[in-house]
């Protein structure tokens, strides 16, 4: 029987609308001797069952993995995972030939909030984000590999930057880990140096030792896929490129120059490697290795398709009016710029930044440019990215595409 945590009163009606969320706050008590990452059960101030998870010390006390009263075990992540791959086989992500990159199981929108796991052809990357599913790793792996058979050869565990504990390098945070739990990246399954995959038929290489998040950005691919429709011709500058999705995707859509910029030599270097991968010795693409407001301070007009794809410029509240501050910032520079009929790209992948946030500061942006703007699309993340319906803030991308006069 797991140790249990006990809700003030009234605390549950959020966990009955099946929020996967506990937040400290609503906790009356918790039993002895609990530890981050133990399995929990929650129960209402009676003592009635609501739900089980995992503890962790923070705001967010208990990250649920089910609203049933079962027992965490092979059978339940073998269960999830599968429901996870079932949901991408129905929606034609999975078993594509011309796609072998994919989002396999997306923390909350897959009922495993803490988990990540994206697929680079036969290796898959799991990545956790809470101490809990760090714990459970060896026993995911086991079950990712049974569910997955044939299609993965190779797990691959990136953490290092996703823990809190981790990230802060402070393992006193943590006292009960023993020393087979110190957390270190690595193969988990198999051990494979073949990091090309396949996007759209499209390859690129997967940074999954050292590159941000998995590897690569796969939440943008059918919006990389709606850029290739309007690249023809173009000259396009695509800022914060990171490892070039975007740029080889309007090469392939027949633009006439493609110019890519970040502030790493890293990311300008994966850049380079994939559209050499895909277009080898084609000269309609620069990379530049600079920060995004200083090129585009220096920038002429010369552009008439640009993407901005920042990273999160708030990563919690307290960083939001700056953030919008940032967005407005950013846009107002690139309608400044923008060729007469041009379209911009431009996006957050902020959480905490609303989509009605985000608009308000790119409309605030093209206000001070003077430039009139006409929406055209409402962009969003991708189908296996999904959110939950119970819980709204696992909306996170947001994006719009805009003709700018």
């Amino acid at each position: 029987m797991y140790k249990q945590i006990r809700l003030k009163r009234g605390k549950e009606e959020s966990l009955r609308r099946f929020h996967p969320w506990v937040f400290s706050g609503a906790i009356l008590g918790v039993d002895n001797g609990i530890e981050e990452g133990e399995v929990v059960r929650v129960v209402t101030e009676k003592g009635d069952f609501v739900a089980v998870g995992h503890y962790q010390e923070g705001s967010i006390a208990v990250r649920v993995l089910t609203f049933s009263d079962v027992e965490i075990d092979d059978s339940f992540w073998h269960s999830r995972l599968q429901s996870a791959l079932d949901m991408r086989l129905a929606i034609g992500i999975a078993d594509n030939p011309q796609n072998n990159t994919y989002r396999l199981v997306h923390g909350e929108g897959d009922n495993l909030p803490g988990l990540i796991i994206d697929v680079y052809g036969e290796t898959a990357v799991m990545q956790a984000h809470s101490i809990g599913m760090h714990f459970a790793r060896k026993q995911i792996a086991k079950a990712l590999a049974d569910v997955m058979q044939q299609r993965v050869e190779n797990i691959y565990y990136k953490s290092e930057t996703t823990l809190p504990f981790m990230a802060n390098n402070d393992m006193t945070a943590t006292p009960h880990f023993d020393t087979d739990e110190i957390l270190k990246n690595g193969f988990l399954v198999g051990g494979s140096k073949d990091n090309i995959a396949l996007e759209n038929g499209l390859k690129f290489r997967v940074d999954w030792l050292k590159g941000q998040k998995t590897g690569f950005f796969v939440d943008q691919r059918e919006n990389r896929s709606l850029l290739e429709r309007y690249a023809k011709d173009k000259r396009v500058l695509n800022m914060f490129c990171y490892t070039g999705g975007f740029s080889f995707y309007a090469m392939r859509g027949g633009a006439e120059l493609v110019h890519s910029v970040d502030s790493s030599a890293k990311a300008i270097d994966l850049t380079n490697e994939n559209v050499e991968l895909n277009f080898p010795g084609d000269h309609r693409h620069e990379a530049f290795c600079e920060d995004a407001f200083k090129y585009l301070e220096r920038a002429g007009a010369n552009y008439n398709l640009i993407i901005l794809d920042p990273p999160a410029f708030a990563k919690h509240r307290g960083a939001l009016h700056n953030a919008l501050k940032g967005y407005t910032r950013l846009n107002q520079k690139a309608f400044e710029k923008i060729e007469k009929g041009g379209i911009l790209f431009t996006f957050s992948c902020s959480q905490v930044v609303t989509k009605d946030h985000f608009r308000n500061a790119v409309f605030t942006a093209a206000a001070l440019a003077k430039r009139k703007v006409r929406i055209l699309h409402q962009l969003h993340q991708p189908a296996d990215h999904p959110i939950n319906i119970y819980h709204p803030e696992g909306e996170y991308l947001k994006g719009l595409v805009l003709y700018v006069e």
